[in-house]
């Protein structure tokens, strides 16, 4: 398969498959918003409650979707999202974005986790880069300040987690049942990192110019393993570690994005040694996270158990992770494991009878059926962000 091959495969997907499926299923013309779950079998639940982040990733896919490719009907989505978000998810008293909200667009979980913040900044400046919303940009800055008002730790730098609706401390600063309920913790910091370097491409800020450079250097010296080049997971405070985890999925995101912010960021002797750090995460991927049939694992656990199991953003932002070192090395290798990873996906993850991609499937490529199509976790970021950021490296000359 040739390079100009992938790309069309891509393109084609995005705008017959990915695009399409979130404009005809989850949009929710009645109550607002979108349907905050939807079973693999395209079963509905028109009441359940519509999660922040994911109507923050879908403004975000949206805004970019009519960016990239022009079409109207990407700007309604975005448009739509948008006014859900400023209608129900802003907390006109408080300031910031509510975890959670009912169907009916009222809150149900009214907490303040960074995470959530960071995801409608990420959503909002695309967002404006896409229409030219002021309003929207004063709500990405409104965030940014809340951000480094409550949650920035002056002593040891970084973030903390979350806050109650009134920006108090909060004793369960989960984001899943999953996580460990510690002080810091790398995604986290990886989504605001992520957010500020869209933010600060629409509003060049010296405050958060040097933010997005402290961002940098924290998750280098902090939350990258100074051994192994993998990312630490979760920390207390004074980012003593509290987890030996490995996520390879975000080890490979992690890659590009931390390349992608030194690059915005636009400090050269920075981005040097951003590449050096951004390659070595890359290589320990490629050397220990692929199996067999080319696509990519999920963690090491901590008892040394290996978890097979293929999640959707894991492929895809292993893709776009790999296509990354490959345009910094030119070794193949890279190459060699996108056009791998492309294969398996296409042949299982993507759902050729219902659409959109499949949330895991296990180490035999059984799908999940129990998982669902749509709930407040999975969205279209990952898999329509593969496509937007393949479309964009690889040139049609």
């Amino acid at each position: 398969m040739r390079q100009l091959e992938l790309r069309q495969q891509i393109e084609k997907h995005l705008t017959n498959d990915i695009l399409p499926y979130w404009i005809e299923h989850t949009v929710d013309y009645e109550q607002g918003g979108f349907y905050g779950y939807i079973a693999n079998d395209q079963t509905i639940d028109m009441e359940a409650n519509k999660g922040g982040i994911l109507n923050s990733r879908i403004l975000w896919s949206y805004s970019k979707a009519y960016r990239t490719l022009k079409d109207v009907r990407y700007l309604q989505i975005a448009n739509h999202a948008f006014s859900f978000l400023i209608e129900s998810f802003i907390d006109n008293d408080e300031g910031g974005i509510y975890w959670m909200v009912d169907y009916k667009g009222n809150p149900v979980d009214d907490r303040k986790h960074i995470y959530n913040q960071s995801f409608a900044i990420y959503g909002l400046s695309e967002y404006y880069l896409a229409t030219r919303n002021e309003e929207s940009l004063k709500i990405a800055k409104d965030l940014y300040e809340l951000i480094e008002k409550h949650a920035y730790d002056k002593q040891n730098k970084g973030y903390l987690e979350a806050f109650t609706r009134t920006w108090g401390k909060d004793e369960n600063v989960r984001l899943s049942g999953k996580d460990l309920n510690t002080a810091k913790s790398m995604n986290t910091h990886l989504h605001i990192l992520e957010a500020y370097t869209n933010l600060f491409r629409v509003w060049k800020d010296n405050g958060l110019k040097n933010k997005l450079k402290e961002l940098i250097e924290v998750t280098i010296a902090q939350i990258i393993h100074p051994q192994t080049y993998q990312f630490i997971l979760f920390f207390d405070e004074k980012w003593r570690p509290a987890s030996t985890v490995v996520s390879y999925g975000h080890d490979i995101e992690g890659s590009w994005l931390l390349y992608e912010a030194a690059e915005v960021l636009g400090d050269e002797s920075l981005l040097q040694k951003v590449e050096a750090v951004s390659l070595k995460m890359a290589e320990k991927v490629l050397e220990e996270g692929i199996d067999h049939d080319g696509s990519v694992i999920n963690e090491l656990e901590e008892n040394g158990h290996i978890d097979k199991d293929r999640v959707w953003w894991v492929q895809a932002e292993s893709m776009v992770g790999f296509y990354h070192a490959y345009q910094l090395t030119k070794d193949e290798a890279y190459l060699n494991a996108v056009y791998r990873l492309w294969k398996y996906t296409k042949k299982h993850l993507l759902d050729h009878e219902n659409g959109e991609w499949f949330w895991k499937l296990d180490e035999n490529n059984t799908v999940y059926r129990d998982f669902p199509k749509v709930e407040p976790w999975k969205c279209p970021y990952h898999n329509s962000r593969f496509c937007f950021e393949m479309l964009e490296r690889i040139k049609v000359v």
